[in-house]
């Protein structure tokens, strides 16, 4: 087929896919009552479900999408996924089709940067839409049909190749407080890591650092090969809740094509925010520091999608490799939210204030740092150098304190002078800039060197 043709087939493709949104509005309601994120609606003829769409429509003739999330009585709870300002007593609400609920991803898409609606954020013109649905809400795959993770993945930074060793399909943990460099470490692995495509998640970012992150950080060699989907922390609850979503329904998406996808998501704890919110309007007793039972019940749910694809006997199954931020309020990384995910996910990163303080970035605390599948997927040689810098390393740390007291005099003990010498060098090897490309046996080479010690073949 010709590229000019080509071109024309996509188009009338997303033109069908449009269409197809606007299917038949069903059945009527009115809004009969307001407090405070929600709409009470009169139930219509038709039967709706949790998770229908709907369209309010205001004095002003405004139109607003919302979202059936309960129900109490005889009246359906709706929240809007936009501010309900204009919206009246009476107000008519119509309900959308099935398929409004649904995503029509297309490989155009990468380079863009959305809404968690599928609109576009950046003044490139609409998106080009694909034409097979995919629903927002989905399922992970189950245990017995997924495939199992796949090999080594370079993640191009120092500190995780080395001491967070990862294999795509894998799902890692990023634990920090504000202001450590969780954005500018994402913005790394956006650039250096070795796979096929990149979903970005900002969920509650603030508004002033998107364009920041995606001009600055992430630059036209990050974005090129991404999908950034967007929701500042000024949007409604259900918004921000839907990013995270949309971006796990992309990154399906490219993964059932038989890609290697590395989905990047900050930050899971605004995502809880919004659940909170949401539970807290349905009337949830909080449970755990405020927390609603639903947050608990609904995070596994969204983190288990990411994962291995489905084990197929023809082709090598797609993976997505998951990072998921966790904002570690007062950096307590006991908090209900940070003990949660990584009790799901298979290993974390711990971002740690000192280490950035004392001008090492990233500021991976590489001791407090796990990777469950790192013993699986480093042959001998290389985890030998990896036990024998943990170890040099917590030698260190436990002695540095009588170091700098002067309770310690050099030649006491041959182990704790070795650590006192290949510890700076071990740290100038971590400290990478944001523009430094990194791989993995080069990363190995030279740990393995300052160690003196070979990192097999």
């Amino acid at each position: 087929m010709k590229k000019s043709h080509l071109k024309i087939n996509n188009r009338i493709l997303s033109a069908r896919a449009a269409i197809d949104l606007l299917s038949p509005r069903e059945g009527a309601g009115r809004v009969i009552g307001i407090r405070g994120l929600l709409a009470d609606v009169s139930a219509p003829i038709s039967p709706v479900a949790i998770g229908d769409r709907v369209m309010l429509n205001s004095a002003n003739s405004h139109t607003s999408i919302g979202e059936v999330i309960g129900f109490s009585d005889d009246k359906v709870q709706v929240m809007a996924f936009h501010d309900l300002d204009g919206v009246t007593a009476g107000a008519p609400v119509n309900w959308l089709g099935p398929k409004s609920a649904s995503l029509y991803p297309s490989p155009a898409w990468f380079g863009r940067v959305i809404d968690p609606l599928g609109e576009p954020l950046d003044g490139k013109g609409p998106l080009l839409r694909g034409s097979a649905a995919r629903a927002v809400r989905g399922s992970a795959i189950p245990a017995n049909r997924r495939a199992r993770v796949g090999p080594r993945i370079d993640l191009g930074v120092r500190a995780l190749d080395l001491f967070t060793t990862c294999r795509e399909g894998q799902r890692l943990g990023l634990f920090a407080g504000s202001g450590i460099g969780k954005s500018t470490l994402l913005a790394m692995l956006t650039r250096g890591a070795d796979c096929d495509a990149v979903v970005i998640s900002l969920v509650g970012e603030r508004g002033r650092e998107v364009r920041e992150f995606i001009e600055d950080d992430l630059g036209d060699e990050g974005l090129a090969k991404a999908i950034a989907v967007v929701a500042t922390s000024d949007a409604a609850p259900l918004m921000r809740r839907q990013c995270a979503y949309t971006a796990v329904t992309l990154a399906e998406y490219l993964r059932d094509e038989g890609l290697s996808v590395l989905l990047l998501m900050d930050s899971v704890t605004r995502f809880c925010f919004a659940l909170r919110e949401i539970g807290l309007s349905l009337g949830e007793p909080p449970a755990t520091r405020g927390y609603p039972p639903s947050v608990f019940a609904e995070l596994p749910r969204l983190l288990e999608r990411a994962g291995p694809g489905y084990e197929w006997e023809e082709r090598k199954p797609g993976q997505i490799t998951g990072l998921f931020t966790v904002l570690v309020e007062g950096d307590d990384h006991n908090e209900p939210v940070a003990d949660a995910v990584r009790g799901i996910l298979d290993g974390h990163v711990v971002l740690d204030r000192r280490i950035a303080e004392a001008g090492r970035y990233p500021a991976v605390d590489v001791l407090r740092s796990l990777s469950r599948l790192a013993s699986s997927c480093l042959d001998g040689p290389k985890m030998e150098i990896l036990q024998r810098a943990r170890a040099v390393l917590a030698l260190y740390t436990e002695m540095s304190d009588m170091v700098r007291l002067g309770a310690y005099r050099s030649g006491t003990d041959a182990a704790v002078d070795e650590a006192l010498r290949l510890t700076p060098a071990i740290e100038r090897l971590l400290c990478q800039d944001k523009g430094e490309q990194s791989r993995f046996d080069d990363a190995f080479r030279q740990l393995g060197a300052i160690l003196g010690m070979p990192d097999g073949p």
